[in-house]
């Protein structure tokens, strides 16, 4: 028996002692869910409010409390379900790829993990359906698009541009405009889109498309031998990386230059300069990478996601501050 047919022999013991404890930690519920994906989903939702309130309510951050809270809940919900049902299908993969999430460590069973995924659909689909039409559509096609990237037949993942599409249709389109849909509903108003939120879907297309073929490069040893077709695999570690640092350029610069001139009442000279700023640490962090190296890989690909939450901080600051 090879090594890792003794550690996949293992983790079902651990598995079983995981049940014979019979506790869900809140440390496990917490890696379970990938922190840095609640943390984006979390930022969006706040930075959308804050659009609206500015819009609405006139900058009064006090206004429907309630309503942005339910939305925070509904958006963890969705964002479980889809990181989770993930997890799920790919507990071989991430035994070789990331041996650190819950299941696939022995942490937590694969029974825990489907309660956890269903309560996640059942609760954010019963709460939108008290809420509104805009709110409803978008936790359906979140749901949907996540078993469709994940669970066969169609596993999306398998095929890197249509996994690519998933998760900018997913992060761009249905967060940043269902989001500020319901919102605006909330508020009293109509359907229109603030130039804002066309402004972050736009920005956030690119950087869901980094995100979508960057954070396959840590994992080519487990996609490859699971024929999971990622761009990492097929056209390896530089190309996709290049291409990944052109992407979020793309997308600061044109913040910085473009912004300015659209988004009316936010503070221009702040969207410039934190663009400009945010690109220059982008690209600091670029020039020291060794793509050899799959910690400092993995250490760059969270610093991306980590400008991905700068985008939302910036243009609900601008707007307070314009």
């Amino acid at each position: 028996m090879s090594p890792s047919d003794d550690a996949a022999q293992a983790v079902p013991a651990r598995e079983r002692t995981a049940t014979r404890r019979g506790g869900l930690g809140i440390g496990i519920l917490w890696r379970f869910s990938r922190p840095h994906t609640i943390v984006g989903t979390t930022l969006s939702v706040l930075a959308l409010h804050v659009i609206a309130v500015t819009r609405f309510r006139g900058g009064a951050l006090t206004a429907n409390l309630f309503d942005l809270f339910w939305t925070l809940v509904v958006g963890w919900c969705v964002n479980i379900f889809i990181v989770g049902i993930n997890q799920l299908e790919d507990v071989e993969i991430d035994r070789i790829n990331k041996p650190f999430l819950p299941i696939a460590a022995g942490e937590l069973t694969q029974a825990a993990g489907r309660m956890i995924v269903a309560l996640a659909a059942l609760l954010s689909l019963g709460i939108a359906v008290t809420q509104d039409a805009a709110e409803l559509i978008a936790v359906t096609l979140g749901l949907a698009v996540g078993i469709a990237y994940s669970v066969p037949p169609l596993r999306l993942k398998r095929f890197p541009v249509l996994a690519s599409l998933s998760i900018m249709f997913v992060r761009s389109v249905v967060v940043n405009l269902g989001v500020w849909l319901h919102f605006s509903h909330s508020f009293g108003g109509g359907p229109t889109i603030h130039p804002a939120v066309w402004a972050l879907v736009a920005v956030t297309i690119p950087f869901s498309f980094a995100i979508a073929i960057l954070k396959d490069l840590p994992d080519v040893e487990g996609d490859r031998r699971y024929a999971i077709a990622t761009f990492s695999v097929r056209l390896g570690a530089r190309w996709v990386f290049a291409t990944g640092v052109v992407a979020l350029t793309l997308a600061e610069l044109g913040m910085a230059t473009i912004g300015p001139a659209l988004l009316h009442g936010a503070s221009r000279p702040f969207l410039a300069g934190a663009h400009v700023a945010a690109a220059a640490v982008l690209w600091a962090a670029a020039a020291r990478i060794d793509l050899a190296d799959r910690a400092a890989i993995t250490k760059f690909y969270m610093r991306v996601w980590m400008l991905f939450f700068l985008e939302y901080v910036i243009v609900a600051a601008a707007y307070l501050i314009g």
